[in-house]
């Protein structure tokens, strides 16, 4: 059980923005190139997912203030985070990763890619032998990674986690600019924005069945994704009412759990059959009535263009129907 709260914890913390982004001062990166005319810089008022595909020279802001520079498109790229992974594929440019984390999982072909660490641990040799053109990492990673990459002259994006379903599509704009592929961005932008529409407007005269979204449980303590969360955020969204969004952090308690019994439990497809079966957990009335649901969480947790799917799943098992057309 200790193991798989573990499991559980390193996933969701992909999922909480609040205080995430560091306080390190922005850098110009500016390596392996001569200085040029600047290209597109994320600062513009541009809407994202409008604009056409990228001019080079190229200069970005990423997520942490840094401004970098490209003087070409990206030919060899490495992802140190599974929801960026998600994202180069989405946008056409999986055949450019040369490198992910042991936790990029998706699509089944990222398996073929050579993997350079999990997810706070990396080899900087093995980054370094991949020759990367750009790596793009999340900016919850640890300031040693981060220092290691500038040290090394690895040209690095840092891509933040976000605090909305919406703040998904500037990563995701962000990413195509960089790749060359700002059409496609903007296509999976209005896919989503489509999805979350339709998601909105169905739930409109529902009523909000009340929610638990399990993210760790037992003798080690409870843990589920309060109200300052990512998670919290589609549960709402969906059309339930998050019974920890009032809370803060991730700890929780029995007690509580059994004083609010929520309509509706939401939990990891491994943790589903331990959870039902142990005691104090097992005499909730969402347990007993059959109502504690199995998801993928990649779907849930992961910042990318799968989260649609994921706010559809939550749509139909709180409303017992499909998205109507």
């Amino acid at each position: 059980m200790k193991k798989g709260l573990i499991l559980l914890l390193i996933l969701t913390v992909l999922c909480l923005a609040a205080g995430c982004s560091g306080s390190n001062a922005p850098r110009d990166i500016d390596r392996q190139e001569p200085t040029g005319v600047a290209g597109d810089n994320r600062q513009q008022d541009d809407t994202p997912g409008e604009e056409n595909n990228s001019a080079y020279p190229l200069e970005v802001t990423d997520f942490k203030g840094n401004t970098v520079k490209f003087a070409e498109e990206p030919e060899r790229i490495v992802s140190l985070s599974p929801n960026i992974t998600e994202i180069i594929y989405a946008l056409g440019k999986g055949d450019k990763l040369v490198g992910r984390t042991a936790l990029c999982d998706y699509p089944e072909e990222v398996k073929d890619v050579t993997v350079v660490g999990d997810f706070f641990e990396w080899s900087f040799e093995t980054i370094l032998s991949l020759e990367p053109d750009v790596v793009f990492a999340s900016s919850l990673n640890t300031e040693e990674n981060e220092k290691k990459l500038m040290e090394l002259g690895v040209k690095t994006v840092f891509l933040t986690q976000v605090e909305s379903f919406e703040s998904t599509y500037e990563t995701i704009e962000l990413v195509g600019r960089v790749l060359n592929a700002g059409d496609r961005a903007g296509e999976i932008i209005n896919d989503m924005k489509e999805t979350a529409s339709k998601v909105q407007k169905a739930t409109e005269g529902k009523e909000r069945p009340s929610v638990y979204y399990v993210v760790g449980f037992g003798e080690y303590g409870d843990y589920t994704a309060t109200g300052e969360t990512f998670i919290s955020s589609l549960i709402e969204m969906a059309g339930g009412d998050n019974i920890a969004a009032h809370l803060t952090g991730w700890v929780y308690s029995l007690e509580k759990l059994i004083q609010e019994d929520p309509d509706i439990i939401i939990c990891s497809e491994y943790a589903k059959e331990v959870f039902q079966q142990t005691n104090g957990y097992k005499d909730l009335t969402a347990v007993k009535e059959g109502r504690i649901y199995a998801v993928d969480e990649n779907i849930i947790v992961r910042q990318g263009p799968r989260l649609a799917e994921g706010l559809v799943t939550l749509y139909e098992i709180f409303h017992s129907e499909s998205i109507p057309d």
